[in-house]
């Protein structure tokens, strides 16, 4: 709750650093590196937790949330973390909110063939608009 945020790609300053996640190009749980982009990487919720059904590969998030999702919801209820109310409700999250993020996160279709509509209001689309447009002078990415 009081760790520091630091945004950056330096690997001297990620070496530092207790907790990476999304940047660093690594994947290991023990030293707690969370990294999804590179090319060996393929585990999805499946892979490393054999109890659940979702094979969508994770993204950064869902790393995050497949290591301490039941942690975090077991504090914030006042459940046990491997008790029915925990279970359920960290299979119905990562179902319906966590599996999109991966989805889109990896650049995984929604649907095969054209799309009918576009989707705009997505968190991801929402996360977006955050950042600088490509031609706006100003392309401070903080600020967003």
């Amino acid at each position: 709750q009081d760790a520091e945020v630091v945004r950056t790609r330096d690997p001297q300053r990620l070496a530092q650093c207790d907790v990476v996640v999304d940047v660093g190009g690594e994947y290991d749980p023990e030293r707690h590196r969370y990294d999804h982009h590179q090319r060996s990487f393929t585990q999805s919720m499946q892979s490393l937790r054999p109890d659940k059904p979702w094979t969508t590969k994770l993204s950064s998030a869902g790393l995050v949330y497949c290591h301490f999702g039941s942690q975090i919801l077991a504090g914030l209820l006042g459940q046990p973390e491997d008790g029915p109310v925990v279970t359920a409700l960290y299979d119905k999250l990562y179902e319906n909110f966590v599996e999109e993020i991966d989805a889109i996160d990896n650049g995984i279709a929604q649907a095969e063939g054209e799309p009918r509509y576009a989707l705009t209001t997505t968190l991801s689309a929402r996360v977006g608009h955050l950042n600088p447009r490509w031609n706006d002078p100003d392309q401070d990415t903080e600020v967003g």
